[in-house]
């Protein structure tokens, strides 16, 4: 038996049904679950609500009002309650989380986690993944966040990269790279600053092109440009100084300072075999070289050594500012050694005389005591060839003498014999008192007394 239901049944039926909320869906009912044509895939209350399935491809939303708005965004995934919720048109975007990229409507972004780029509009080339991150950008570009409030606070800086808990947790105004927890965590409008490691850079507001490794590296800095700090702590006391360079875990370094570097491990430390270190005004680092291969137009020094007689040594002490300490000093000034020898004077940037080459100095130095050993060498040999004239002369003297002497005794010998005789001859006559007396006058430089025989 047929049954026949009433026309105008049907029609109520119809009405009702018009006019029931869940009818406002435009996606057909699904065939198979959840895919739907133009390449769509949605599962939850509104998932795609609004897409054009012919313009509108490729697109997969899982969640209560995953990309609920989207009409023509393609090849886009929302995994997660009101991910990419408000994205109509932008493409090739992928939320995974609750409320992750809820506001985007712009391109090639990644979120992956809660509310990750959750206020982003137009920003583009966007990385986040944590909880958070990348939260309030709206318009900054090609950002990456890896971490819980990385990047949380920033919204229009653009190419910026943090990771790690909190890192770059302000924003920044672009081009920051912060590796670490809480690494750059108050940067606001500095940019071009790299911070690695645990609260690296931490401080930092304003401060411009800052690079810190290690963990507390420029710690204190704030608004400090162009600083360097390489090692735990390094550089933790400087806040507000530029174009520092600290390396080392000891290198904390002054507030304010300027044009300061630190090197640890140095001081103190031997190295029996090696070389002087030199610095030019570029900055840049070396050794003085002594071989022959790196020299030319090689010449004897001579005289060009003697306007070392023209510099005057001087004592003095550095200004407060560089010393505070006030130690004593000693050296020459470099504007009076320009006024003898502008050669032996380093220059600055600006072409001013700043130190003295003292190595040169040295060089200088030992070729006037070479001069002087050679003049005093050739002295000795003159001294020693009259040392020896002198001592033959002794030695000749000597042998005269010794001659003399002989001659003397002889002398007082035949005066003695002589003598004996007068006495033999004629004891009556003085014979003793005439010998004495004849000796004394030998002795005396005269002739000896003869003895003459009268027939």
């Amino acid at each position: 038996m047929k049954t026949s239901i009433p026309s105008v049944l049907i029609t109520f039926t119809l009405v009702c049904f018009g006019l029931s909320p869940t009818a406002k869906a435009l996606l057909p009912a699904p065939s198979p679950d959840g895919g739907y044509p133009g390449g769509n895939t949605a599962e939850g209350i509104n998932a795609l609500h609004d897409v054009n399935t012919a313009v509108g491809i490729n697109n997969t939303a899982v969640g209560a009002n995953a990309l609920r708005d989207n009409t023509t965004g393609t090849y886009n995934v929302g995994i997660g309650s009101r991910a990419l919720a408000s994205n109509t048109a932008g493409d090739f975007n992928m939320a995974i989380g609750t409320e992750a990229l809820t506001n985007n409507n712009a391109n090639f972004n990644v979120a992956i986690g809660f509310r990750v780029g959750y206020m982003n509009t137009r920003g583009h080339h966007l990385t986040g993944v944590g909880v958070a991150a990348l939260r309030d950008n709206t318009d900054g570009t090609h950002n990456t966040a890896v971490g819980a409030d990385a990047l949380r606070e920033g919204t229009g800086g653009s190419a910026n990269t943090a990771v790690g808990s909190g890192a770059l947790l302000m924003g920044g105004a672009g081009l920051n790279t912060a590796i670490g927890a809480d690494t750059l965590q108050q940067n606001t409008t500095g940019i071009a600053n790299t911070a690695t490691g645990y609260r690296a850079l931490y401080s930092n507001t304003e401060g411009y092109y800052n690079t810190a490794i290690g963990k507390d590296a420029l710690g204190n800095n704030t608004e400090g440009n162009r600083n360097t700090a390489i090692g735990v702590s390094a550089g933790f006391n400087q806040t507000t100084g530029i174009d520092n360079v600290y390396i080392g875990t000891t290198a904390f370094g002054t507030a304010g300072e300027n044009n300061a570097c630190y090197i640890t491990s140095i001081f103190g430390q031997g190295s029996p075999a090696g070389v002087p270190v030199v610095i030019n005004s570029n900055n840049k680092l070396g050794t003085a070289t002594s071989s022959k291969r790196f020299k030319e137009n090689i010449e004897r020094m001579g005289k060009a050594s003697e306007t070392l007689f023209l510099l005057s040594p001087v004592t003095f002490r550095y200004k407060k500012e560089m010393d505070p300490q006030g130690i004593p000093q000693f050296g020459l000034v470099a504007e009076d050694v320009e006024k003898t020898n502008p050669d032996l004077v380093v220059r600055d940037k600006e072409g001013k005389p700043y130190s003295v080459r003292y190595d040169q100095v040295n060089a200088m130095l030992l070729n006037e005591f070479l001069k002087e050993h050679r003049k005093v060498e050739k002295q000795e040999t003159t001294i020693g060839q009259l040392r020896s004239t002198v001592a033959q002369q002794q030695k000749n003297f000597q042998a005269r003498v010794a001659q003399l002497t002989a001659r003397l005794d002889e002398q007082a010998s035949q005066i003695q014999k002589v003598s004996a005789q007068f006495a033999a001859a004629s004891p009556s006559h003085g014979g003793l008192e005439s010998t004495e007396f004849a000796t004394e006058r030998i002795r005396g430089g005269g002739r000896a007394p003869q003895l003459v025989n009268n027939p």
